[in-house]
C-alpha cells in the first residue's frame, strides 16, 4: 500500500500535535480551532441556509443552488469521533453536498460527549428523523414526498447507520464515509494501516462516547452487533485505504451484501482517515461528494 502525496503532505504537517489521549489535551480549545479554521474555508453559495429546530435538536437547513425544487433531503451527521465538529465545521462541506447532489441537505447538532455520553447522539438523531413530516418539509418549500437519505462521515455514519436500524424504512438510501463502528479495535487495519490516526486515539474517543463498559456491546453504538442489517435501505460505504477504520467498514458492506441489502463499496486508494472534508488538500474529495450525490440520486424523485 502506497501512500498518496496528499496524504503523506497531510501527515507531516499533523505531526506532532497533541494526541487527545495526552492528559493534558484541552477538548474544548481544540473545538475552538475547528470551528476558527473552518470559518477560514470558503464557502459556496447556496440558494438558502436556515437555522431551524427539529425535534428539540438545532440543526440547520440548506437549500442548493440552482435547483428550484430538491430532489430529496440528505439528513447529514457530522464526524469528529463523536467529541468533536458541529454544523458550524461542517458548513463548507454540507453546502458542496447539497450543491453537488441538487438536494437539500439537514445538517444535525446533536449532542457531544464528554458532557453528553451515549445514548445522547442517536436519541438526538431518532428525535430529529422521527420530527420530519409533511408539514415540516412544507415549512421547507419540499415536496411532501420527498425521499429522506442519511448521511455522515466517520462517527457521523455510525450515526447515520444507526438512524437507519432504529428506524426501518424511513430512509431510501444511506450513504456512510469511512463509517466508525468497531469500539473492539479488532481488526487488523488497526494495525496495517494506523497512518495518522491509531489505536490509541480511537479508544479514546469510545471512552468518551460510552456512559458504561455494556455500552461498547449495545447495537446503538456498536451496530456492527445488530441483528436488523438486512432490513437496511440501499447503502453505500466508503472506506480509505490507509485508515485504521478500514476493515470495519468493509466488513459492514460484506454483512450487508450477505443480509441481501443493495450495497456498494468503494475502497478510496493512498488515502487517510478525514479526506472528504478537506477538497483543498485531497483531490479526490470532490470525486468522492459527486459519488455520493449520484449514489443517492438514484433513488430520489
Amino acid at each position: 500500500m502506497v501512500l498518496h502525496p496528499q496524504a503523506r503532505k497531510a501527515l507531516e504537517l499533523a505531526a506532532g500535535e497533541m494526541p487527545v489521549h495526552a492528559a493534558e489535551y484541552d477538548i474544548e480549545a481544540a473545538r475552538r480551532a475547528a470551528r476558527e479554521l473552518a470559518a477560514e474555508q470558503p464557502r459556496e453559495q447556496v440558494a438558502e441556509v436556515r437555522d431551524v429546530t427539529v425535534g428539540g435538536v438545532p440543526c440547520r437547513f440548506y437549500r442548493p443552488a440552482s435547483v428550484p425544487a430538491p430532489s430529496a433531503l440528505i439528513v447529514h451527521l457530522h464526524g469528529g469521533g463523536f467529541v468533536f465538529n458541529d454544523i458550524d465545521v461542517h458548513d463548507p462541506a454540507a453546502r458542496r453536498l447539497a450543491n453537488r447532489a441538487g438536494m437539500a441537505v439537514l445538517s444535525v447538532e446533536y449532542r457531544r460527549p464528554p458532557e453528553h455520553r451515549f445514548p445522547a447522539a442517536p436519541d438526538d438523531v431518532s428525535a430529529v428523523v422521527t420530527a420530519i413530516d409533511s408539514a415540516q418539509l412544507a415549512e421547507w418549500g419540499l415536496a411532501v414526498d420527498v425521499p429522506t437519505f442519511a448521511h455522515g462521515d466517520s462517527a457521523g455514519a455510525n450515526l447515520a447507520l444507526v438512524a437507519a436500524l432504529r428506524h426501518p424504512g424511513l430512509f431510501a438510501a444511506v450513504a456512510l464515509i469511512y463509517p466508525f463502528l468497531d469500539p473492539g479495535m479488532s481488526h487488523d487495519s488497526y494495525r496495517s494501516a494506523a497512518d495518522g490516526f491509531d489505536r490509541r486515539e480511537a479508544a479514546w474517543y469510545w471512552d468518551q462516547y460510552a456512559a458504561s463498559p455494556a455500552d461498547l456491546e449495545h447495537p446503538d453504538l456498536a451496530p456492527l452487533h445488530s441483528a436488523a442489517m438486512s432490513l437496511l435501505p440501499p447503502t453505500l460505504v466508503v472506506t480509505a485505504e490507509h485508515d485504521p477504520l478500514r476493515d470495519e467498514g468493509e466488513e459492514l458492506a460484506a454483512t450487508l451484501a450477505e443480509s441481501g441489502v443493495s450495497v456498494v463499496a468503494t475502497r478510496y486508494l493512498g488515502l487517510v482517515h478525514g479526506f472528504w472534508r478537506h477538497p483543498d488538500a485531497f483531490d479526490a474529495a470532490e470525486p468522492l461528494t459527486g459519488q455520493v450525490a449520484a449514489f443517492l440520486g438514484q433513488y430520489a424523485r
